[in-house]
């Protein structure tokens, strides 16, 4: 391959890795990405460990990392024996899938969280005598965890927004 082509198709991988990066993810599964999707095909373990020099064990851990963000897909190609990983050949689409995936962790991580939070308050409350100025705090807290659910039910139907493709209606790929 010519020098030049080389050095432009390097410069896309750094460039994908980085803007990675601005959604929380790590520059080398970036950087993975940026290798896979400048590939143009799907690759292999060891491919991808040839490219980056880094360790099987370490491709293995971005690969895993890129599968539980709906990036990268694992994909059946008759007559290869190995794994093989794909992405997405569409920039908005894994724009969604880096989004939506990343706020649906923190949607279940908060329910979680409000549920665990009101069951106790509401315990304190039949179970405990408490100052008027305690049980306003706990009111209150209450109030806020009433909010906390509002606002993560309002993420949760904004990542269907993005998911479901609607977002394109009102913000048109070019």
């Amino acid at each position: 391959m010519n020098a030049k082509l080389n050095q432009t198709e390097e410069f896309f991988i750094d460039k994908i890795a980085e803007n990675m990066s601005t959604y929380g993810v790590s520059t080398t599964v970036g950087r993975v990405l940026g290798i896979i999707y400048m590939n143009r095909k799907p690759m292999t373990l060891n491919e991808l460990s040839e490219a980056t020099g880094m360790s099987k064990t370490r491709m293995s851990q971005a690969v895993r990392e890129m599968l539980e963000l709906n990036i990268a897909e694992k994909v059946f190609e008759k007559g290869v024996r190995r794994d093989l990983y794909n992405v997405e050949q569409d920039y908005y689409q894994t724009f969604v899938s880096l989004f939506t995936s990343n706020w649906q962790k923190a949607i279940n991580k908060n329910k979680l969280f409000e549920k665990k939070v009101k069951t106790e308050l509401l315990l304190l409350l039949e179970q405990e005598t408490l100052s008027a100025d305690d049980e306003q705090k706990v009111n209150d807290l209450l109030k806020e965890a009433k909010e906390w659910v509002e606002y993560y039910q309002w993420l949760a139907r904004l990542v269907e927004f993005f998911e479901s493709g609607e977002i394109f209606n009102h913000v048109p790929k070019t």
